[in-house]
């Protein structure tokens, strides 16, 4: 088992990324909340993986936090929850708005999810809530990131293109994606900013 990488962040492509260790590239697949704190590429990063190997592919998930990666182990374990469901309620929303949302048996924060029904929500809440008694919220690690000076017009483009991808690979449709990266104002954001801003505004 892979369980911790530290390198430097080579490339990003929401939600891939591919992480240099001494030469070698990892890709890994990571929530939004993770791609929100990563450095700018070609600089140092450590990230907590979990590996899953399947027959057809190795699939490896990095996680900013050891707390996040914990979490998402959690969710995985739980009936009819691969690792796609997880990362999508995880970009969707932040660990902590997960555990008040399984707290408060609030179904519909998770249904706002794509591929969660309210029945999958509702079963969702019941097997987390004996799970999550033990976790704590904790304060928000990061805040939106002020505004940005004007960028290129073809930088916005590659941009917004980033963001629709990102959200398409979460399981929005393509039109739900479009249209929430269009809905931006402030188009002299990342990809990464778009992506959050277009997620809060889906939920």
């Amino acid at each position: 088992m892979i369980g911790r990488l530290r390198g430097t962040l080579a490339e990003k492509q929401p939600p891939h990324l591919i992480l240099d260790v001494n030469g070698l590239g990892y890709e890994l697949e990571v929530p939004m909340t993770t791609l929100y704190r990563l450095p700018s590429v070609g600089e140092p990063i450590t990230l907590h993986t979990h590996l899953v190997v399947r027959e057809d592919a190795q699939l490896l998930y990095g996680f900013i936090g050891k707390r996040d990666r914990d979490f998402f182990r959690e969710l995985i374990r739980l009936n009819g929850v691969g690792p796609k469901l997880a990362l999508a309620l995880m970009s969707s929303l932040e660990v902590d708005e997960l555990v008040r949302a399984v707290s408060a048996q609030d179904t519909s924060a998770l249904t706002k999810v794509p591929g969660v029904g309210k029945k999958t929500a509702e079963r969702l809440l019941v097997e987390l809530k004996d799970r999550f008694k033990a976790w704590e919220v904790v304060p928000s690690m990061f805040a939106l990131v002020p505004n940005q000076p004007d960028m290129p017009a073809c930088q916005v483009a590659s941009a917004e293109s980033d963001a629709v991808s990102a959200l398409i690979s979460l399981g929005y449709k393509p039109q739900e994606a479009s249209k929430a990266v269009s809905a931006i104002k402030d188009k002299n954001l990342s990809s990464e900013d778009m992506i959050r801003r277009a997620l809060k505004g889906m939920i």
